[in-house]
């Protein structure tokens, strides 16, 4: 077995990047759904609705940490600004991060 080819160097770009807009445009339906039907009220009552929830919040929290420390290294390997997208992390969750995905420009 040969291991000539990089892993990255053996993915198909254009698939990723229709896997990403599909995630996004999917999980944008998602969030535009629980903002109209329930509201940001709604969201904060249902992370605060019991310890269950409350868990699944600070999971995904520190999800998005530990994706805005790759994107931190990420993004100075590569001579981008990882600030902007780290700050956005913390305010809209993924989008952020699936965002530099579609524009990291690999």
């Amino acid at each position: 077995m040969s291991h000539d080819t990089p892993a990255t160097e053996a993915s198909n770009p254009g698939l990723e990047r229709a896997i990403l807009i599909g995630v996004l445009l999917l999980f944008g339906a998602l969030t535009a759904v629980a903002v109209v039907t329930d509201g940001l009220a709604g969201t904060i009552e249902a992370i605060t609705h019991n310890w269950a929830s409350l868990q699944i919040y600070v999971d995904l929290v520190l999800a998005v940490a530990v994706i805005s420390v790759w994107m931190y290294r990420d993004g100075r390997a590569n001579g981008r600004n990882p600030w902007p997208w780290i700050a956005a992390a913390f305010v809209v969750g993924m989008f952020s991060p699936l965002v530099y995905l579609l524009t990291r420009g690999r």
